[in-house]
């Protein structure tokens, strides 16, 4: 019985995947509380040892020695005592075997809750203890539930979540399938370690490498950064430690053998392996591969990068909605600007022109304020003070006629030292020009009006033969009337209205003196044969 029962515990040890010290100890601490309900008092410090080659079991009762015991529960004499041990002293504890006979069925359960409870608490440390030190690793697994929320791995001693934050989401996993999945965290739960697993993280690429190039888990080439976009695209930057050796050849591996495992892993995502350099420009460049890079410029403040590539080669660089950029960008750690050369081009000659009509427009105005300045800063020399002469009537009135011409230019160009400056005010010829009188203007324009009238009707009067009448009527429309006075205004247009008819006239009348001049010419002619034929 015995010996089936140590092989109980040794099978028992090795489905949990404890060790058999462990499971001892469990079933020790279930014997305790078993026995101390059954067969000791409450108040009694007892342990139970197992034998591990028999298996047999022993209950010890734990007293103090003392030379007059007050409990006989917790306490002995020395004379007992001795007899136990014969080296015991006083203060000491001796243990004293006082193993019950059997123990009944209410003790029965109670040892055997109490050992799966001990079990349980000692599989789930063991479990949180091992894959804490496999955080940030790389554990593989087996799909064994989907759910909406989160997909279950078995990872053999445990059970991994793998949420759908994590997860690539052009993937797509079926029951039993085998994935290697990044560790992310372990935590102590009520009910046991929970562990965090992820497909998408970026450290998982870098798992993968060292896993399948030799030269990266040696040391001998540094993998210095790496950039992912999880199921599409990823960039990875490798730089040698030792001279001699191809970093990006090694990741590759002959004929791509080695970088095809790791695609093939993460099922097709496309992988960049690019050369690191300690030159920005250069590692820049090799991270915009595979678009050809025509030139750099860095701007440290703002920490962008402005690439310049050439016209075929801009969609190629900036990638399927911008993905090679964003990548290049993530790689190196630098905002970049992708941009053509012929828009580098144009914007550098903008630039150039600007500059130029800048420079032109301070120029101009350097130039308009040189004069001002001069004439703002003309020393005024004094003029020798010389006594006023008597001044005329006449003289004066000349003198204020010529100030009004040369006011406004004074106003304009030469500010009053003495007074505060005022705004400029608007100056019109009426106010500079002097004054003339009235009449005048109005004489002078009737003057045109009869002047014009006379000359239209000489025009008529030097085409047709003169009549006393036609004279009678001239002598009264233009009799030239200069110095009318305003009340007879109206009496003068009037006049000029008539005479404006009379024009219409005079053409009918001219035409009939053509008729007489005809009739008369050809009189004459008549007489004149007339006297040739006698």
């Amino acid at each position: 019985m015995k010996t089936e029962f140590m092989v109980a515990l040794t099978q028992l040890s090795a489905e949990k995947h404890l060790p058999k010290e462990v499971v001892l100890a469990a079933v020790e601490s279930a014997l305790v509380s078993a026995y101390r309900k059954d067969a000791f008092a409450a108040g009694q410090d007892i342990s139970a040892k197992i034998d591990p080659n028999t298996g047999e079991v022993k209950v010890y009762v734990k007293k103090a020695v003392v030379e007059t015991p007050t409990d006989p529960l917790r306490e002995i004499s020395l004379t007992e005592a001795k007899k136990i041990n014969k080296t015991t002293q006083i203060g000491e504890v001796v243990n004293i075997e006082s193993t019950p006979p059997n123990a009944g069925r209410i003790a029965a359960q109670t040892a055997r809750q109490v050992i799966l409870q001990r079990l349980h608490e000692a599989e789930h440390h063991a479990i949180y203890e091992e894959f804490t030190g496999k955080e940030e690793d790389v554990v593989t697994g087996r799909v064994q539930r989907i759910t909406p929320e989160q997909i279950y791995v078995d990872l053999g001693k445990a059970e991994a979540i793998l949420p759908s934050s994590e997860q690539v989401h052009n993937e797509r996993h079926r029951i039993g399938q085998r994935l290697k999945l990044y560790l992310l965290d372990v935590t102590r739960t009520s009910r046991g370690p929970q562990i965090i697993v992820s497909r998408a993280h970026r450290n998982l690429l870098r798992r993968l490498f060292e896993l399948e190039v030799p030269e990266i888990c040696s040391g001998t080439v540094d993998l210095k950064s790496v950039a992912r976009e999880a199921g599409y695209r990823s960039k990875v930057a490798v730089a040698a430690r030792q001279e001699g050796v191809d970093p990006v050849g090694c990741c590759v591996g002959l004929r791509g053998i080695r970088i095809q495992s790791i695609v093939n892993e993460l099922n097709g995502e496309k992988i960049d392996v690019v050369g690191w350099d300690e030159d920005p420009a250069k590692f820049v460049a090799n991270a915009l591969s595979p678009a050809q890079v025509s030139s750099v410029e860095f701007n440290q403040a703002e920490g962008t990068a402005v690439v310049g590539v050439p016209d075929r080669q801009l969609s190629l660089a900036i990638g399927k909605e911008g993905q090679n950029a964003r990548l290049a960008a993530k790689l190196t750690g630098w905002r970049i600007d992708i941009k053509s050369t012929s828009a580098i081009e144009a914007a550098k000659a903008s630039l150039v022109t600007e500059a130029a009509v800048e420079a032109e427009e301070t120029t101009t105005e350097l130039e308009e304020l040189i004069p001002e300045l001069a004439t703002a800063e003309e020393p005024l020399t004094p003029e020798p003070v010389s006594e006023p002469e008597p001044v005329g009537e006449k003289e004066m009135a000349e003198v204020a006629a010529a100030s009004t011409d040369y006011e406004l230019v004074l106003a304009s160009e030469i500010p009053s030292p003495a007074e505060p400056a005022q705004a400029p005010q608007i100056r019109f010829a009426e106010d500079i020009l002097p004054a003339r009188p009235a009449k005048a203007k109005k004489s002078s324009k009737k003057t045109v009006e009869s002047e014009e009238g006379r000359t239209k009707v000489k025009k008529a009067r030097s085409r047709r033969v003169s009549y006393p009448e036609e004279d009678e009527l001239e002598e009264q429309l233009y009799v030239p009337s200069f110095s009318v006075a305003e009340d007879k205004v109206e009496e003068q247009s009037q006049t000029v209205d008539a005479s404006a008819e009379k024009v219409d006239i005079l053409p009918a009348k001219s035409a009939k003196a053509k008729k007489t001049g005809k009739k008369a010419a050809e009189s004459r002619k008549g007489g004149s044969k007339t006297k040739k034929a006698g």
